[in-house]
């Protein structure tokens, strides 16, 4: 239910600095690798990058290549959690800060959960998902 009524906007509303509290957690995750792989010549035509895809466009501005040709535009993520932490792909690098507590609380992702990396500066989701099988 609750993965229906998500938005950008709650996601934002609920991630904001005004309603997140620093603390200090000791996060146990079950290791995960999750891979993607999405092709986005459909979409970007779709917005009016036609001639991006067409044999006569013009990408000299790119190479000097005259025989520079666009097929496709492909963007694949990957994100594998371990015991040695958390690599990622496809992103901007991402930090914790746990200076502010002394106190640790502990979360255990021992059920099924959604989680999402987003980088604070630019408010952009840089990953999302959900873990059914921990």
């Amino acid at each position: 239910q609750l993965e229906n009524k998500i938005s950008f906007e709650k996601l934002t509303e609920w991630t904001s600095p005004n309603v997140m509290e620093k603390k200090r957690v000791k996060v146990y995750l079950p290791r995960m690798k999750i891979e993607e792989k999405y092709n986005l010549t459909s979409v970007l035509t779709a917005l009016g990058m036609t001639d991006l895809f067409s044999p006569s466009a013009n990408l000299s501005g790119i190479s000097s290549s005259e025989s520079l040709k666009m097929s496709e535009a492909v963007h694949e993520a990957h994100m594998e959690v371990n015991e040695e932490g958390t690599e990622m792909a496809g992103s901007a690098e991402v930090m914790g800060d746990s200076k502010h507590s002394s106190e640790v609380e502990e979360f255990r992702a021992d059920h099924p959960f959604l989680f999402l990396i987003k980088h604070n500066p630019t408010n952009i989701i840089l990953f999302f998902g959900r873990y059914c099988s921990p």
